[in-house]
């Protein structure tokens, strides 16, 4: 399949973009809060798994099929960050019900 440029070139941006979007989130790494240092390595590792996935589909349309395993991590890293902050957000959720009873 041939792939215009320019959609490479859209993808290499929005990678770009990605990874800068990770300078914030390692200046929070870095801070003294604990919840929010939690919260920015789920964010580090959401960002980390965009990227492979964005990797691995660009690999996969550019050069060959056989590096969609690349795009599958990525997406196996974001399912796992996304269960572990729905899970946080449920156990926040019925603590402060709970307390209001």
């Amino acid at each position: 399949m041939d792939i215009p440029d320019r959609y490479i070139w859209i993808a290499v941006g929005l990678a770009v973009l990605q990874a800068l979007g990770l300078l914030p989130m390692v200046r929070r790494l870095r801070g003294p809060d604990p919840a929010l240092r939690s919260r920015a390595r789920l964010e580090v590792l959401e960002t980390v798994g965009t990227l492979v996935l964005m990797g691995g589909l660009v690999l996969s349309l550019t050069v060959a099929e056989a590096w969609f395993w690349i795009a599958a991590t990525g997406v196996a890293i974001m399912v796992c960050v996304y269960a572990v902050k729905s899970a946080r957000r449920l156990r926040t959720r019925r603590s402060t019900a709970s307390c209001s009873t």
